[in-house]
């Protein structure tokens, strides 16, 4: 899915809300749980129960990959169940030397058929390179994240005065534009998205933190929209987990339409 594509799907569903798909398989539903392919009827339900009020589907690897080889054929399958009017994200955080970065992007680009992988840039221009020449795939750099680990490294301030979140963000965008980079920009940090903004006034967000992180989607808006919308917020356990019981998929589309709504709001006719 290129730029036009998801904003197009954006302007059509009056939303820009990614649904984070981290099912864990003990806190699945307990009805759930007697199945044989839990999981995969678990994610099959969000989905159906959500398509219609979101731009795209964040499956985070770790629940998948901790399963082994089984794990990787399901979540093959759930990418292949995502509609294709959804942007379909890896999230896998990864970020190697060029030639390793070549296999990863063909593993979740040409394997699992994912539109986008988050990455980390922290091993340079090389470590990225290879993901963001594939045409219409999109690579998703962590800029400055929504974990109390973040002030660790990414806010720490350089000889140049700036912290290092920002030349991250200045130097990528500089380098690669915005027709197929984007930056992970946590909900948590308000003003810094604004900050983040000034220095990609182009790119697209993807921003996790709103619901069970306590982000609010409002001071999201506020300081990081931009004329083409330029957000995708990302919300997981506060969809997914919305319900415990048999009407689990309800919940969670309950919870995704109230976001929507409010979305709806920001996006112009």
């Amino acid at each position: 899915m290129n730029k036009s594509s998801l904003i197009s799907q954006i302007k059509q569903k009056k939303s820009f809300l990614c649904v984070g798909l981290d099912a864990d398989p003990n806190l699945l539903p307990a009805h759930l749980k007697l199945q044989k392919n839990a999981v995969l009827a678990f994610n099959k339900a969000i989905i159906d129960a959500t398509k219609d009020v979101c731009v795209a589907y964040k499956i985070n690897t770790a629940f998948f990959e901790a399963q082994g080889s089984l794990g990787w054929d399901l979540m093959a399958e759930i990418f292949d169940y995502i509609p294709d009017n959804c942007l379909k994200i890896a999230d896998a955080k990864r970020g190697d030397i060029g030639n390793t970065s070549s296999q990863y992007a063909t593993a979740f680009f040409n394997n699992l058929k994912a539109d986008a992988i988050t990455l980390s840039p922290y091993m340079g221009f090389d470590s990225i390179d290879p993901f963001l020449t594939v045409k219409d795939k999109w690579s998703i750099v962590l800029a400055l994240t929504s974990n109390k680990g973040s002030k660790d490294f990414e806010t720490l301030e350089l000889a140049s005065g700036e912290r290092l979140f920002e030349r991250i963000v200045k130097d990528l965008y500089n380098q690669y534009g915005s027709s197929n980079l984007m930056f992970v920009v946590g909900a948590t940090n308000d003003k810094d998205i604004g900050i983040i903004r000034k220095l990609a006034p182009d790119a697209f967000f993807l921003v996790p933190g709103i619901g069970a992180q306590g982000g609010s989607l409002k001071s999201v808006c506020e300081y990081g929209l931009n004329k083409e919308i330029g957000l995708l917020v990302n919300a997981s356990r506060s969809i997914i987990y919305a319900g415990s019981g048999e009407d689990f998929a309800e919940a969670a589309r309950a919870s995704a339409k109230s976001i929507q709504n409010e979305m709806s709001f920001y996006i112009p006719d």
